[in-house]
């Protein structure tokens, strides 16, 4: 299990740079609250994730139709995740340090539900 969360964590830089990167230009360039410019973030990082893990990390052979509702929930929950801890941090921190710790705590959580759930083979 631990080789298959450092190939997880190994993939999720590329949706986590997909994230950080519109974070920065939305905050940076735009202005735009870094708790939304966060949340937009997610999204383009959700996009990114799904393709990479079905097919590097996990291998997968399952349907999409199977998957893919279930690693959205995952991501769903890792997204509120992610508001809720930027929201309690970025009154603390400044948004990138809180955006950091942020990612550690929901790169955990995408694992373990990812891992148990969404793509774990059914036996019969």
């Amino acid at each position: 299990m631990l080789i298959k969360f450092i190939i997880f964590a190994s993939v999720g830089v590329i949706g986590t740079s997909a994230h950080y990167l519109l974070l920065y230009q939305l905050v940076e360039s735009y202005a735009v609250n870094p708790v939304t410019a966060s949340g937009y973030g997610a999204v383009a990082g959700l996009c990114v994730n799904y393709g990479l893990n079905y097919i590097v990390t996990f291998n997968s052979q399952q349907s999409h139709l199977r998957t893919f509702p279930k690693f959205v929930v995952i991501a769903g929950i890792g997204f509120g995740m992610n508001m809720g801890l930027m929201t309690l941090l970025t009154a603390q921190f400044y948004y990138l340090y809180a955006q950091v710790l942020t990612t550690v705590l929901v790169l955990i959580w995408n694992f373990l539900g990812n891992s148990l759930w969404t793509f774990k083979m059914e036996t019969q």
